[in-house]
């Protein structure tokens, strides 16, 4: 006699622990609906949805092109963080009581802002 156990295969190291909270607006519900009805898959059932947008998401190939550029993402992360020390620098002043900004801050958020156009302007260029 053949020892078989009967009931669910065990998954092992194959066992899904993790999970992600996705949230939809009524919108992109109904977009994710209309893809869901385009393979005859029914939203209501148990089931369907997660292993549906597992496989979608872990075996869809990126798109390089859609990609940001480094040199963009560094750009932002730079910008964000001349944005932290002007918000510091403007804090301070307003601890102190200083009614009238520093003339030398002035220029150089005017000088800023004129690189920021102009490296957006290259930027649209390029695409």
């Amino acid at each position: 006699m053949a020892n078989s156990k009967g009931g669910r295969k065990r998954l092992g190291d194959r066992k899904r622990e993790h999970a992600i909270t996705l949230r939809f607006n009524g919108a992109e519900l109904e977009k994710v609906k209309g893809i869901l009805r385009s393979y005859n898959l029914d939203i209501g059932k148990r089931g369907t949805v997660g292993p549906f947008l597992r496989k979608l998401i872990l075996n869809g190939e990126t798109i390089k092109e859609k990609r940001i550029p480094d040199g963009l993402s560094n750009l932002s992360y730079q910008m964000n963080r001349i944005g932290n020390n002007i918000n510091q620098l403007v804090k301070v002043a307003n601890f102190k009581n200083m009614r009238s900004p520093n003339s030398n801050l002035e220029r150089e958020i005017e000088k800023s802002n004129r690189l920021m156009h102009e490296l957006i302007e290259k930027i649209n260029n390029q695409r």
